[in-house]
């Protein structure tokens, strides 16, 4: 576990840096005694053999962690994994997908290939590579703009490149706020934004697992022709539920994440 806490530290202190609205919720959670644990940690990339899952996952199998389960998501042309480290209770889970470009139109699998071709091989064949951010020239608005209206998930990884995309409060170690109810209102009652496609509540108690997140948080971004606000990162909260055998479900469900996804879609305040 020593390991992988030397991995997140660093992933921490940037993840905070790309959404303030995240100190925010983690301040009002602490001020109200809570222990906040991270449920999992997930991270986005494209299935090109030089950054894909693979590449990305391996610091955290270094570390220790293991493949637990793989999801697909038809309709964004998804496919994830997620990895476990065993034997550590609170240990967060990794969630890593990645794009398939095959499927994609030949702007955007043209447009990655050059993304990819401009990152220098010393953060290629980095462990640090999940922290390396946008690797590339600056941004086009016009660029951003067209990926999004094919895939808002394309658009953000050209924005933000390899960084923690959300980390994931664990609603199991809440004492006050013990359901996703009561997290829920907490967040609306305190001003915060929920993602409300498919519904506030992602899952439900029989699918072993809900989950709701807020809306990213905006920056201002420098690109080509100017800055302009757009979603960065955004704050997820989980609760899973005992299987038969008595073990809280560990892996997650595709049609929840699927709008859980949604979080970073571009919006205006």
């Amino acid at each position: 576990m020593e390991k992988a806490q030397k991995l997140f530290d660093p992933i921490w202190e940037d993840y905070l840096k790309q959404n303030p609205e995240v100190k925010k919720v983690y301040d009002l959670f602490s001020g109200l005694g809570e222990d906040v644990v991270n449920d999992h940690i997930a991270f986005r990339t494209f299935n090109d053999k030089r950054i894909n899952i693979d590449v990305l996952a391996a610091p955290f199998i270094e570390a220790g962690y293991v493949y637990s389960g793989e999801y697909t998501f038809e309709q964004k042309h998804l496919y994830a994994r997620h990895f476990e480290l065993k034997g550590f209770k609170h240990a967060p889970r990794i969630f890593i997908s990645e794009l398939k470009l095959e499927e994609m139109s030949p702007f955007l699998r043209e447009t990655a290939l050059e993304l990819i071709d401009q990152i220098p091989a010393n953060v290629l064949n980095s462990p640090h590579i999940i922290l390396s951010g946008r690797s590339w020239e600056t941004p086009s608005f016009a660029t951003y703009e067209k990926l999004r209206l094919e895939s808002e998930y394309a658009a953000w990884v050209y924005v933000y490149g390899f960084r923690a995309n959300h980390f994931t409060v664990s609603i199991n170690t809440l004492k006050t706020l013990n359901s996703i109810e009561k997290v829920n209102q907490y967040l609306k009652d305190n001003g915060f934004l929920l993602n409300d496609s498919g519904g506030e509540i992602k899952g439900t108690p029989a699918e072993l697992l809900e989950q709701s997140s807020i809306k990213a948080g905006t920056l201002p971004i420098a690109f080509t022709e100017g800055v302009h606000e757009i979603p960065s990162c955004y704050y997820e909260f989980a609760r899973r539920y005992p299987d038969k055998n008595g073990e809280l479900y560990g892996g997650f469900i595709a049609k929840s994440a699927d709008k859980i996804f949604e979080s970073t879609d571009f919006y205006k305040k």
